[in-house]
């Protein structure tokens, strides 16, 4: 509730907002405050990374958390090119028939019961599906020769998050040649990413350009969507993609292979 409540952005707002009311004094005092919680957030939230040049045999990843019914076509609008892995989260998969029918060489996997999707230019390989029992799921598949963990983590308020994120941790079985890709529900800062900060780089702050934020509608104002890449692959680029599509935006990463 504190994380999703008072993101910093939303701090700064409230104290040049009570900068208003009050006396020059204590209004100096604010505006300082302001000043330093923005320098804050900037330093810790902007990323500015050089991307490596980028081969057709690299493989391009895209995770979106796609409420509002969105699909596979909604991702491929957005990029010149179809990416190579696909994750979607929240995924109805209402339009998957017509868009098997666009491009029928291509790979779909869908569990509605998880409420997650999977597209890939190769076969997929579903190795495990595992359910929590608060509506957090962990799917473990194989495409590329890469390990995939495609999360999605339950975001009701009467589950605590530090239940949800040790099911998650304790599912994560490959730290080796691996992604872990999904909605985690909770920001970077979260001390409850610990395990996968131990074992894993974080794919926008090891190559991403701008505000690290995938929430809410455009405005940076918490990282619930990741992408944990292991560290023996190497990040060649990730951007995000902001879209009114969803109340998310889209992250992708491009792996070296």
């Amino acid at each position: 509730m504190f994380f999703y409540s008072f993101p910093l952005p939303v701090i700064i707002s409230i104290v040049l907002f009570l900068s208003v009311f009050i006396g020059k004094k204590f209004r100096s005092i604010n505006l300082v405050l302001a000043g330093v919680l923005l320098l804050i957030w900037l330093g810790r939230n902007f990323k500015i990374s050089i991307a490596e040049s980028i081969n057709n045999t690299d493989v391009e990843v895209v995770f979106w958390n796609a409420s509002h019914d969105r699909d596979f076509i909604d991702v491929f609008k957005e990029f010149k090119k179809i990416p190579n892995v696909v994750v979607l989260s929240e995924y109805h998969g209402n339009y998957l028939t017509e868009t098997k029918k666009q491009y029928p060489n291509y790979y779909f996997y869908e569990n509605k019961n998880e409420a997650i999707g999977v597209f890939s230019k190769q076969p997929i390989s579903v190795k495990s599906i595992k359910p929590s029992k608060y509506n957090s799921t962990v799917i473990n598949f194989e495409t590329y020769n890469i390990n995939f963990y495609a999360v999605d983590v339950s975001g009701s308020f009467d589950v605590p998050r530090s239940w949800e994120l040790n099911f998650v941790s304790k599912n994560i079985l490959n730290n080796k040649n691996t992604l872990v890709l999904g909605d985690f529900n909770v920001p970077y800062e979260s001390k409850l990413l610990k395990p996968l900060k131990t074992n894993f780089n974080h794919a926008f702050n090891k190559k991403g350009f701008g505000f690290r934020e995938t929430w809410f509608y455009n405005l940076p104002l918490l990282s619930l969507d990741h992408i944990w890449v292991s560290k023996d692959l190497k990040i060649l680029k990730t951007n995000k993609v902001c879209t009114f599509k969803s109340d998310h935006a889209i992250i992708k990463t491009v792996i070296k292979n």
